[in-house]
């Protein structure tokens, strides 16, 4: 158990160190091949929406302050590349999607030229890259560009814009790596997503169908983040997929705090800390049904609002974890080596702004990688927590089967008891039935045990009966069960022999129980026994069987002693037996 352990540690810790190793080429990229239109280089203008594309030279750009009262109208934002580190006969526009119904980008040219390229809410034709990004490439021209202009209309916020310049190389580049990270980010969390619901139906534990929610949760949020549903819905692009996925998103944190607080027992969390934060995460559930809707000024205080509650929750939970942690809670302590980077990167996310960086996949790829990072460490630890409770379910069965066997088993021979013996030849009388055939039981009683206690010690007498026992073991098998029903009486039930062969195979075990050497324990002294035999075919009943050796063994004894009886079943209606056939001892 301790190497499974060790190899979850191990794996998990690869792909930690995987994921920061990605992170940190990933963020040295944007520094040396791009840059990132900020409000400090771009001037604003609003204007009506009825305002042409074509009328630049009459708008009033201002290249101070925050544009207002845009959310009904037309925000046009303009970037003068002589002032831009940017190789201005190369150039990329890239856009993250945000929630606007139309965005035009007029590429300014020394020689007065303008080149148009526009998208629209549900129509980005061949602009949309994997990423969440709108890609605009500059027409090349002998002429150098001067400037780019982007016009929005009826843009949500201009705070949610993030717009980055590049050559047409790096943008191929950060746009295959960034699909690579995002790939492999949906494969886990489907693959997550898969296994924890399997899981949890197999098992029946409620916070593994939690977490198999939010992983699937996560799975279409990064699916409709990264545009990929773009190529078999094209009709979604723009403000519908940016909806939803403000949506899913507080829907997630809703599932990932119940998977947590519903997988700690009620001994080691209180009961008003687990409501307390259950309440956080289905308010923030709730409120991302109007942040999803809202379009206007007001989506930015909406935002805020979400912000403070997924801090208090991300402080919740941590503290739920914490306290069932030091209550002694193992699923504490999975879940907070699981939760660890995401809370890390949720907060961190809250409080920095981190979009332009990850080949512009930003926070929102931090927080995908975030969430296959959790995925793997829980179905990692649920995987080993399960393995563990599968080998104790092993062992404890086989603690029960061995718990069984020794009920079944007489504590001095070994050989089986009475209740051994009778579960042991009912499946040995089955098939002697079915091919109507003979079966037979020998009782077996040691002559004159008990002088043999008297004079020598009841250790003396256990040792000898071990010695018949071992003796009599030899004939066990398929056909034969052998059984020490108490004190000096043994029982042998044979099946397929019948008649004379019969007769000779008992006298033969007679013989064989008075060849014991016992001079180890009673000296010199013979050791013989009784037996009484019933043969029937086609038994019905072990005592039916029972009844008549037991009358046989008696007449041995009676006739005296040291031989066999043999006894038998006619085939008639009512069990009449035949007369006795005895076998005495030889003189």
């Amino acid at each position: 158990m301790s190497g499974i352990g060790d190899s979850c540690r191990a794996i998990a810790a690869r792909v930690l160190l995987a994921a920061f190793g990605v992170a940190a080429v990933c963020w040295s990229l944007p520094s040396v091949a791009e840059t990132t239109l900020l409000d400090g280089s771009l001037c604003n203008a609003v204007t009506g929406r009825q305002q042409a594309d074509n009328g630049l030279p009459s708008l009033r750009f201002h290249c101070s302050g925050s544009p207002a009262g845009y959310q009904r109208g037309s925000l046009w934002l303009r970037a003068d590349l002589r002032r831009l580190p940017v190789d201005r006969n190369d150039v990329v526009l890239m856009i993250h999607h945000s929630r606007f119904d139309r965005l035009a980008v007029i590429f300014s040219y020394a020689d007065g030229t303008e080149q148009r390229q526009q998208v629209s809410s549900g129509n980005y034709g061949s602009h949309w890259r994997t990423g969440g990004q709108i890609t605009f490439e500059a027409p090349a021209r002998n002429a150098p560009l001067v400037a780019v202009t982007l016009r929005f209309d009826a843009l949500a916020s201009h705070n949610l814009l993030h717009a980055r310049l590049m050559t047409r190389g790096e943008s191929g580049v950060q746009s295959a790596a960034l699909a690579a990270a995002i790939g492999a980010a949906l494969t886990l969390l489907l693959i997550g997503a898969i296994y924890n619901l399997s899981l949890a139906f197999s098992v029946r534990r409620q916070f593994l169908a939690w977490h198999g929610g939010w992983a699937g949760c996560m799975l279409l949020w990064g699916v409709i983040w990264s545009e990929i549903h773009l190529i078999a819905v094209p009709g979604m692009a723009g403000t519908i997929s940016a909806q939803t996925c403000t949506f899913l998103a507080c829907l997630a944190i809703a599932l990932a705090t119940t998977s947590v607080v519903t997988s700690l027992s009620p001994a080691d969390l209180p009961r008003l800390a687990k409501k307390a934060t259950l309440a956080l995460g289905g308010g923030i559930a709730l409120l991302g049904i109007p942040l999803a809707l809202v379009r206007g000024a007001g989506i930015d205080s909406l935002a805020n609002v979400a912000s403070m509650l997924i801090l208090a929750d991300l402080l919740a939970v941590a503290a739920c974890l914490t306290w069932a942690w030091r209550h002694g809670s193992a699923e504490a302590r999975d879940f907070a080596g699981a939760w660890s980077l995401p809370m890390a990167t949720l907060g961190f996310i809250q409080i920095a702004d981190v979009d332009s960086g990850l080949w512009g996949g930003g926070s929102k790829l931090l927080i995908l990688l975030a969430a296959a990072w959790q995925t793997l460490w829980l179905s990692i630890a649920a995987t080993r927590r399960f393995a563990r409770l599968r080998i104790e379910r092993d062992h404890a069965r086989a603690a029960e089967a061995r718990a069984n066997e020794l009920a079944r088993r007489d504590p001095l021979t070994g050989l089986y008891n009475r209740r051994g013996f009778v579960e042991t030849i009912a499946p040995l009388l089955d098939p002697v039935r079915s091919e109507g055939a003979s079966a037979a039981l020998l009782l077996i009683d040691i002559d004159r045990f008990k002088s043999v206690n008297d004079a020598h010690g009841h250790e003396a007498g256990d040792m000898v009966l071990r010695c018949i026992a071992r003796r009599l073991e030899r004939w066990e098998g398929a056909m034969c069960a052998v059984a020490r029903l108490g004190g000096e009486e043994f029982a042998l039930m044979i099946a397929g022999i019948e008649g004379f062969a019969l007769a000779r195979f008992a006298d033969n075990v007679r013989l064989e129980i008075a060849a014991c050497d016992h001079r180890g324990a009673i000296g010199e002294r013979p050791v013989t026994a009784s037996i009484g035999v019933a043969e029937a075919p086609m038994p019905s009943d072990f005592q039916q069987l029972y009844r008549l050796a037991d009358q046989a063994l008696y007449a041995a004894k009676q006739e005296g002693r040291n031989r066999i009886v043999m006894r038998r079943f006619a085939v008639v209606t009512a069990p009449v037996p035949d007369p006795p056939t005895t076998i005495r001892a030889a003189s």
